[in-house]
């Protein structure tokens, strides 16, 4: 089975970190994750997905992130449900973030940027760690070959499959 969420979009407001009695650090949020078909003549639309996130992930996220910022994130889908105060059953949806990323331009994200090789503090607060840049080989050209490149395998009887 497979319970994979992928979701980039904007916070909805400034997340809060909470700690549990037990001292796990959590936090809430909810981004806008605007919807990929417009109606000709309509206004883009939006869903307001509910996210959770818990342990270092909470923190990450309430220290780097704030109202109106991009955020990329993956995790999978929790349902649940209670009963309110009326006694009526109301049932939840909410993404349980497992990783989160900066996107966006390096000025929407306060100069800062998540590259996934991990953090150095300096004197701006958050610096990305550096970069490693390697050139990727030339991709090989089979356009001027011919049929006179390849041999035929003396062996073929003898292949082991």
């Amino acid at each position: 089975m497979l319970n994979v969420v992928v979701l980039m979009g904007r916070l909805t407001k400034d997340p809060e970190l909470r700690t549990t009695s037990t001292g796990l650090s959590t936090c809430r949020f909810t981004v806008a994750v605007d919807r990929s078909y417009v109606k000709p003549g309509e206004e883009r639309k939006a869903d307001f997905i509910s996210c959770t996130a818990w342990r270092q992930t909470a923190e990450f996220i309430s220290k780097y992130f704030t109202k109106g910022q991009m955020i990329a994130i993956e995790g999978s889908i929790q349902t649940g449900s209670y009963t309110n105060r009326e006694g009526a059953t109301v049932y939840t949806t909410d993404v349980i973030v497992n990783s989160a990323s900066f996107t966006g331009s390096k000025r929407e994200s306060g100069g800062s940027s998540y590259t996934g090789s991990g953090y150095q503090g300096g004197e701006g607060g958050y610096q990305p760690a550096p970069q490693r840049t390697q050139t990727a080989p030339a991709p090989a050209s089979y356009s001027s070959g011919s049929a006179s490149d390849f041999v035929p395998n003396p062996l073929e009887d003898d292949l082991p499959f």
